[in-house]
């Protein structure tokens, strides 16, 4: 990849996850909101709107995210098999990105109900409590995402082990076919 083309990605890379991060905070303030509030309309505004957070930025951003450090990874030298931490960010935003969409049914389902009648403190308790934790799991996760994509752990997987050697390995039989020949080899 090209370095603008490959800058360009990593822009929209970090644009993404950054954004996504920002929505998870806004969506744990609106689960707060929607369990401790004692005001009906508030209640019903905070579950509404994590509904349409939900639908029309976090999931746009969590598959902007996965997109974009694909291309990433594939697109420059730290690869997608390479590195432990590489890897590692793959696994947390593909399974990030499912339990996104999973936890989407549950935040339907009670604005569904908030939208149909005001909810009292005791309705759909634990599916609201379950709203709250998830964000707050959500937004751990994606922090230990940001700090692997900032600290960059050393560590090769085999294959990238394998990868960083191929290239001495290619050069040691020309270099010992050279020897046997009884050409100096500096």
């Amino acid at each position: 990849m090209n370095p603008r083309l490959r800058k360009l990605a990593l822009t929209a890379h970090v644009t993404s996850s950054v954004g996504w991060l920002g929505a998870v905070t806004v969506f744990l303030a609106l689960a707060v909101a929607g369990l401790t509030s004692q005001d009906a309309q508030t209640v019903r505004g905070a579950y509404i709107a994590m509904e349409l957070t939900g639908w029309l930025v976090l999931v746009p951003l969590s598959l902007a995210s996965l997109l974009t450090g694909l291309i990433q990874a594939l697109g420059t030298s730290w690869g997608l098999f390479r590195h432990y931490w590489v890897l590692f960010k793959l696994l947390i935003t593909v399974i990030a990105t499912v339990l996104l969409l999973v936890h989407m049914q549950v935040a339907g389902h009670v604005a569904d109900a908030a939208a149909e009648a005001n909810l009292s403190s005791s309705d759909l308790v634990g599916m609201r409590i379950q709203l709250l934790t998830d964000a707050a799991a959500a937004l751990l996760v994606l922090l230990v995402a940001v700090t692997l994509s900032v600290y960059k752990p050393r560590g090769l997987t085999r294959y990238g082990w394998r990868k960083q050697q191929e290239p001495r390995v290619q050069e040691r039989p020309a270099a010992q076919g050279d020897q046997a020949a009884g050409l100096t080899v500096r």
